[in-house]
């Protein structure tokens, strides 16, 4: 299999599951040297996490994959964490290729369709620190790196496109903390320019997590069974989807034309030509844009 990434120094900051581990694992893959960071391990579950999913795992699937993958316990939300991260980086490899913010862990704070003075405040303004505040620490302390050599990526992870985060996503505080990603990703590009580096944001479509298969009592092997309840889950597509986006973009040598923009899993899977697990292209945004949305007389089924 090709290594095209080998000899590559990147940092998934929030891969304990889900995309972030998929994204982290995926690079492995490709050959690179993945710091994996998050606060579940194998001696403490944050209050987001889950015991059956630890970073030291993540980076254990990295390096089974090809990589190497290397677990350092963070709190992006505490500085002087992130200070040590990125000096901990420094000493090993002296340079960052790739950063990929993939932190959040707001979903449980999530109150849809409350209005403002009806919110619980508290959790609004841990959901906008978790998801906003996070990836600004991590990248203050983390982009010295990535600016050593021209070339550099820097992948924000949201929920949702541009376009799509147009839509009131019928929380304030939540509204707020995905379309920060894009504005983040957006002023990035400008900022490392002149340093030859790429800045974008990316978003999954109906991501397969491990969380959501939990919700609706699934698998990924039977994951098709929760179509009955939800009838969207249809356009679902599993993290590996958004993971080889990640690595095409990174082995990418043109990706500069990409910087500043707001992209998705399925727009990369359709731009580089890779497919998900099962051999599909799902357009989630598309579906929702066209049908569920838009009137169109159409199925799942035809944006697979």
């Amino acid at each position: 299999m090709t290594k095209e990434l080998a000899g590559r120094v990147a940092l998934v900051a929030g891969a304990t599951r889900g995309a972030g581990r998929a994204m982290a694992v995926e690079l492995g893959r490709a050959g690179a040297l993945v710091y994996v960071t998050g606060r579940t391990t194998r001696e403490r579950v944050s209050e987001v996490g889950r015991a059956t999913e630890t970073i030291e795992e993540t980076a254990e699937l990295v390096t089974a994959a090809g990589g190497t993958g290397i677990a350092v316990p963070t709190d992006h939300l505490e500085p002087e964490q992130v200070k040590a991260l990125a000096e901990r980086i420094d000493h090993a490899q002296g340079r960052l290729d790739v950063l990929v913010n993939s932190l959040w862990g707001g979903d449980r704070l999530i109150e849809f369709d409350t209005r403002l003075w009806d919110l619980d405040l508290a959790g609004g303004l841990r959901m906008l620190r978790l998801g906003i505040d996070s990836h600004l620490i991590t990248g203050h302390y983390a982009l010295p790196l990535l600016i050593r050599r021209p070339g550099g990526l820097v992948v924000e992870i949201t929920d949702g496109t541009a376009d799509f985060n147009r839509r009131y996503r019928d929380n304030v505080c939540f509204d707020l903390a995905k379309n920060a990603p894009h504005r983040i990703a957006f002023g990035l590009a400008a900022e490392l320019r002149e340093h030859g580096g790429t800045a974008v944001s990316l978003t999954p479509g109906f991501l397969r997590s491990e969380e959501m298969l939990d919700h609706f009592g699934v698998t990924e092997e039977t994951w098709r069974d929760a179509v009955a309840k939800e009838p969207h889950f249809a356009i679902a597509e599993s993290p590996a989807l958004i993971a080889r986006g990640v690595r095409a973009l990174a082995a990418d040598p043109d990706r500069a034309r990409w910087t500043g923009q707001s992209l998705s899993s399925g727009q990369l899977a359709k731009e580089y030509g890779f497919t998900d697990t099962d051999g599909s292209r799902p357009d989630c945004f598309g579906y929702f844009d066209e049908v569920v949305f838009g009137g169109r007389d159409a199925t799942a089924a035809d944006y697979r």
